[in-house]
């Protein structure tokens, strides 16, 4: 890892986060070996368990979930750990300084297909006394650094430390991550929009006009047309919207009364926000800021519209007029 280490040395960061982030990438150079030995690694198919959540678990959701616990919990640096996969956090040292919270695989529905999945990280200082639920209690705005593999054609991770967005690609020779784009720009303007749209009869009014809007395209009142993409992994869409633009959403559905939200704060929301933000992107849940949600529970779950700046905002405006 001498060349993401070299651009880390670059970026001022005190030798503690520097070695909190080469691990991080330690665990990304592993999953995507696994992710592309497929079938002959023995990794495909769904294992009989289901997650916190209650999906059903596939196998590299459990390989993945256990190599980074191993990992960050062998780093000194680690206090504590909170997975998507497991109802409780881990406390790993007693004197490390920072909070790590994962998604060790984004988008896993994906695996058997051969389509995109990806691992996000958000790291959080660590509070003192002892680890449990209330000391990962932060909101966004506190995350000291956050990043995703994208494990595609090639491996690449973007990664923020508040000092905008990096983006870096796994040399598979090496495995080495190369710094190929030292500052990501989301452009303002945008012709492409994600969205899962066999839940449109669920969304709220405001985004059931914006999307009728977008739909009609020359016709309708915005006037111009607009693509629809659709990746059905989080880290495939948001790693689309930093390479060329876009608007991302999951909003607020009625389909199941007692999860109106899809996309969990802690692993996917907060850190994917940060990482737009930092290219110069906005993120809402609609009607406030994700990265400023105070949390109340590690596996909160909200609804996300993220990406380029000017049709974030004109999503806000249907928001606001109700």
């Amino acid at each position: 890892m001498q060349r993401l280490h070299e651009s880390l040395i670059q970026q001022g960061l005190t030798s503690e986060l520097q070695q909190l982030i080469l691990t991080l990438a330690e665990c990304g150079v592993e999953i995507s070996r696994l992710v592309r030995g497929g079938a002959l690694a023995g990794v495909l198919g769904v294992a009989e368990t289901e997650n916190v959540q209650g999906e059903t678990q596939k196998k590299l959701d459990i390989i993945a979930n256990d190599l980074i616990k191993q990992k960050l919990a062998a780093n000194p640096l680690v206090k504590g750990i909170a997975s998507e996969e497991e109802t409780e956090v881990v406390a790993a040292n007693g004197n490390g300084q920072y909070l790590v919270c994962f998604d060790p695989l984004d988008g896993s529905s994906n695996i058997d297909i051969n389509s995109l999945v990806g691992t996000i990280f958000s790291v959080l200082p660590a509070p003192e006394g002892e680890v449990n639920e209330q000391a990962f209690m932060q909101p966004g705005t506190r995350q000291n650094c956050a990043c995703y593999m994208l494990y595609g054609p090639a491996t690449v991770m973007a990664m923020t430390t508040g000092q905008g967005t990096r983006m870096y690609s796994l040399d598979p020779d090496s495995d080495e991550f190369i710094l190929v784009e030292e500052r990501v720009e989301v452009p303002a303007e945008t012709g492409e929009f994600a969205i899962n749209m066999s839940n449109q009869r669920f969304w709220q009014a405001p985004m059931q006009r914006y999307i009728a809007d977008l739909v009609q395209g020359k016709e309708g009142p915005r006037g111009r047309n607009f693509n629809m993409r659709w990746i059905a992994a989080m880290v495939g869409d948001v790693h689309r919207v930093l390479s060329r633009g876009g608007l991302f959403t999951y909003p607020q559905d009625t389909k199941n009364p007692t999860k109106p939200f899809k996309l969990r704060l802690m692993y996917e929301a907060n850190p994917m926000s940060f990482l737009v933000e930092q290219a110069g992107g906005k993120a809402s849940t609609g009607y406030e800021r994700i990265m400023e949600i105070q949390p109340d529970q590690i596996h909160q779950r909200v609804a996300v519209i993220l990406g380029s700046k000017d049709e974030v905002d004109t999503c806000l405006r249907y928001h606001s007029e109700g």
